[in-house]
């Protein structure tokens, strides 16, 4: 490789990474900031669910399809102008004088962020087509947006909320400057499942929305009934479409390898637990507990850093003890923290219950990695990234309706310490749950993988 095409690889991997970062800053950094936007902008707890939700909810729609329109135009120019309308709706966003122009700049930015989530990877992968790099950039660059999310997010809205969305301008132009140096990538005509994209959308929308709308109006409430039924008929339509469709967005056969529907089920269920517990506690700590947005983030900070110190140590970790038991330990120490923090009393130091959220921490770098590998070693040729997709998806649904299902439950300010306490003991039994069906994961389901794990990450140099 010349000189020049090197410079161009790494000015694609900075473009890429950054991108890649200012996208899940965007779904962690938001929750410190909630009780500061729910003052200014006089909304109830519906209304910061749909802040949150709004972003993951189209993020999770659009992901699978964003891959297509990817390969349509080529990654460069997907990811260009994902940027573009990313920085905008976050301008809007940080600019918003309602609630309602607040949340439609969410859904832009979820759609945005959808976009360049594909189109980030497939421009890393071009650039750098070893796994193994290519995987620790990636990991890193996603452990330093979670693990600074909090802090970043408590700093800035010591000044104004606002901040938290224009921070995304200045990230988002360095981004594009850099792209303007990289190599043109290739592209190439794909199907696009156009009924299956609209019929999952629908279901999604509408399941989403009628957990929200539950803990405003109640379970028996005729909008609450209608969207559940919208959302049956939606998703159904969509399995007919995915099962008998030429060209399906999510290939149903993808599932007869059992690794990768469990890995698909600890995708979700690690994002219900790892995504639902800052919401509820960014809101109690503040709201019950008088915490500043800047100590809420430091609250959280040990949790977060735990992924950052344990996550370069992973590959190795899962070459002495197997992916398996890594997967299985996470979920079980996730399930372990939120239950102890969840039946904790009111009055507990908010330093012991940081020490606890740690043991939730622990399940970002013992889980997410090696049943990332796991899931690439079991799918059928040709279809890692369609694979990758849909365990991506997978993590944002569960991320969507933890926001939309815990925000119900946090609901009636009376009965807020009980539905927290509900809220973190569903996790961990989803989590415990999963962690149990965890142990059916294996790398033997395509011929020519043995069943005890080989090594999933080529060791690291230590030169």
């Amino acid at each position: 490789m010349g000189e020049g095409a090197v410079a161009a690889s790494g000015w694609t991997l900075a473009a890429a990474l950054l991108g890649f970062f200012v996208v899940t800053l965007d779904a962690v950094i938001v929750n410190v900031a909630l009780p500061d936007i729910r003052h200014e902008l006089a909304t109830g707890m519906s209304g910061l669910q749909w802040i949150v939700d709004g972003y993951t909810l189209m993020f999770a729609a659009l992901l699978l399809s964003a891959g297509s329109l990817s390969d349509r135009i080529g990654a460069r120019r997907a990811f260009a102008a994902g940027m573009v309308v990313f920085v905008l709706a976050s301008t809007a966003c940080g600019l918003a004088p309602s609630l309602g122009t607040l949340v439609a700049a969410r859904f832009v930015q979820g759609s945005a962020a959808a976009v360049m989530m594909p189109s980030s990877m497939a421009l890393i992968s071009h650039a750098y087509p070893g796994p193994a790099r290519r995987a620790r950039a990636v990991a890193m660059g996603g452990v330093a947006a979670s693990t600074s999310g909090p802090m970043i997010g408590g700093v800035l809205t010591l000044v104004s909320w606002r901040l938290i969305f224009f921070v995304n301008v200045p990230a988002g132009i360095a981004a594009l400057a850099l792209l303007a140096r990289s190599a043109r990538s290739p592209h190439h005509e794909v199907p696009f499942d156009w009924a299956g994209q609209a019929s999952g959308v629908a279901g999604m929308a509408a399941l989403t929305y009628g957990a929200i709308e539950t803990g405003t109006t109640g379970i028996s409430s005729p909008r609450v009934l209608a969207a559940f039924a919208v959302a049956a008929a939606a998703l159904s339509v969509f399995g007919v479409l995915q099962a008998r469709g030429r060209h399906p967005m999510m290939p149903l056969g993808l599932f007869r390898s059992r690794t990768v529907t469990v890995a698909v089920v600890a995708g979700f269920a690690f994002m219900v637990g790892y995504y639902g517990l800052p919401f509820v506690m960014s809101l109690y700590l503040q709201q019950l507990r008088g915490l500043s947005a800047l100590a809420t983030g430091i609250a959280f900070l040990p949790m977060m850093l735990i992924g950052a110190v344990l996550t370069p140590f992973t590959a190795r970790l899962g070459e002495r003890l197997g992916a398996r038991a890594l997967v299985t330990t996470g979920l079980i120490c996730m399930s372990a923290g939120l239950v102890a923090i969840g039946l904790m009393p009111a009055t507990v130091p908010v330093a012991l219950l940081s020490g606890l959220m740690i043991l939730v921490g622990l399940a970002g770098p013992l889980v997410m990695p090696p049943v990332m590998a796991l899931l690439l070693h079991a799918a059928p040729a040709g279809r890692a990234g369609v694979a990758s997709g849909v365990f991506n998806t997978s993590r944002q649904v569960g991320g969507a309706l933890a926001i939309a299902a815990f925000g119900a439950l946090l609901a009636n300010r009376a009965t807020f310490l009980h539905g927290l306490q509900l809220s973190l003991l569903i996790a961990a039994g989803i989590a415990l749950a999963t962690a149990a069906v965890s142990r059916m994961l294996s790398s033997g389901d395509r011929p020519g993988l043995p069943r005890k794990v080989r090594p999933l990450w080529p060791r690291t140099s230590t030169r």
